[in-house]
């Protein structure tokens, strides 16, 4: 099965997020073909979630997965630590008061 680039997807991510009126910015840009991509929802209430995608070996399935729940704070330090595992990682930053992030949509999921 072909894998589509990570830019690729980054780019149709925010583009869905744009036409639902979402905002949403890439605060780390990782490798163009095979980053791995960290999506941190600020609910700009001082919380924050971050979601990344998980594979399982068992399936073969790929889901979106909570990575870490708190504060923006808290938040921000686990990502500086991702990063610091990974610097070829995406991080897009979504910023919605209800919560919307999208990933759970068809053709994102």
């Amino acid at each position: 099965m072909t894998r589509l680039t990570a830019r690729f997807w980054v780019d149709a991510y925010l583009t869905r997020l744009r036409l639902e009126g979402i905002p949403a910015f890439v605060t780390a840009h990782g490798d163009d073909t095979s980053g791995a991509v960290i999506v941190k929802l600020n609910t700009l209430d001082g919380r924050a979630v971050a979601f990344t995608r998980m594979f399982d070996l068992m399936t073969g399935a790929r889901a979106w997965e909570e990575l870490v729940r708190g504060t923006d704070a808290e938040v921000e330090e686990t990502i500086a630590r991702q990063k610091g595992f990974d610097p070829d990682l995406w991080v897009i930053e979504v910023e919605d008061r209800q919560g919307r992030h999208l990933l759970d949509t068809p053709g994102l999921a």
